[in-house]
């Protein structure tokens, strides 16, 4: 009988695993362990180091707990006396207090570094182009301010190509999530966020909003379509050739909850994301003027704000009433009059 036990218990727990393992990805494949660009490869090589570095002392933690539990278990005939006697030992509280700080200090500053890392363009010999993001409920908007296209629930980017993405909310705050080409980021409304990501091999990449917003949550998400440059511009021309343009009207009409299908316009409303950010930026304003902007306002952002913004705002410094709106449209007019991110 207990035999039977045994191999019952062993049975449940092969079986517990193996619905975890099978139930946690999203689809067949790990997308967050598949990474298709240099930014998702950065955070995939950081996933890999803490795993190593926190097996140091979880494996060994674990071996000893289920020897002790096995070596000084209650069994028939036990006849050992209790003796609940401890000794200090010097040897002993430097290691097992020694070796978490090291790992510690060794995940520090690998997260420390890729952390830096990550708010530099992936591609430094490559000119990057920008997408600005609007999180609305329940639905995601991308506009393309160098193309003056916009589109719905769907993006394209060129292969190879750095991405800034600039990301800002009219509705509850929600995160910006595309698991095989960058970590996440969130878009809150009256901010401007920064997000650099790269695709090195085309296909369509699943993108989704990461924080609960309320009844559509679930169906919010996205394609980001990579494809060779050749084919973004003809893509690109396509819209502006067969689309119709965003009115003031349809882009109110985006913003009223509720669940939309890819949606394509040859055109929107100047300084739209602008716009959106300086509807609730009256307190705050983050943004980028470029990564290297954005990795400033990181370092010190309450006191670039008292400063006046330097930067990107700088032109505009004498509007700056308005931190989150100003911010946006200065940066924004500095980026266009050809300014490199």
């Amino acid at each position: 009988m207990g035999a039977r036990k045994w191999l019952g218990r062993v049975q449940f727990w092969i079986m517990a695993v193996l619905a975890s393992v099978l139930l946690s990805g999203c689809g067949s494949e790990y997308m967050v362990l598949n990474p298709k660009g240099p930014v998702a490869e950065t955070q995939y090589n950081l996933i890999i180091i803490s795993v190593i570095l926190v097996s140091i002392v979880i494996l060994p933690v674990l071996a000893i707990t289920f020897y002790i539990v096995w070596r000084y278990r209650d069994k028939p005939g036990n006849k050992a006396p209790y003796q609940p006697e401890w000794a200090h030992n010097t040897t002993l509280e430097v290691i097992w207090w020694g070796i978490p700080v090291v790992i510690i200090a060794i995940l520090g500053y690998f997260t420390v570094r890729d952390t830096y890392a990550l708010v530099e363009p992936p591609n430094k010999e490559v000119k990057p182009i920008t997408v600005q993001v609007t999180s609305l409920d329940w639905k995601w908007m991308f506009t393309y301010p160098e193309q003056n296209i916009a589109t719905v629930n769907y993006v394209h980017i060129p292969v190879g190509v750095p991405v800034q993405f600039e990301l800002t909310a009219e509705a509850p705050m929600n995160s910006f999530w595309v698991p095989q080409l960058a970590g996440q980021i969130y878009t809150m409304p009256g901010m401007a966020m920064g997000l650099w990501l790269q695709a090195d091999e085309p296909g369509e990449y699943f993108g989704t909003g990461a924080n609960f917003t309320g009844k559509g949550f679930a169906h919010m998400q996205f394609k980001v379509i990579a494809e060779p440059q050749e084919e973004f511009d003809k893509w690109v021309q396509q819209v502006k050739n067969t689309a119709p343009g965003m009115t003031r009207q349809d882009y109110e009409n985006l913003v009223k909850p509720g669940l939309s299908d890819r949606l394509t316009y040859s055109s929107f409303p100047p300084g739209l994301f602008e716009e959106i950010v300086k509807k609730y930026g009256h307190a705050h304003g983050n943004h980028p003027d470029g990564m290297n902007h954005y990795k400033n306002n990181l370092k010190n952002n309450d006191d670039q704000h008292d400063e006046g913004h330097q930067g990107g705002g700088q032109q505009d410094a004498g509007q700056h009433g308005s931190h989150g709106g100003n911010d946006a449209q200065a940066s924004h007019q500095h980026d266009m009059s050809g300014t490199n991110h």
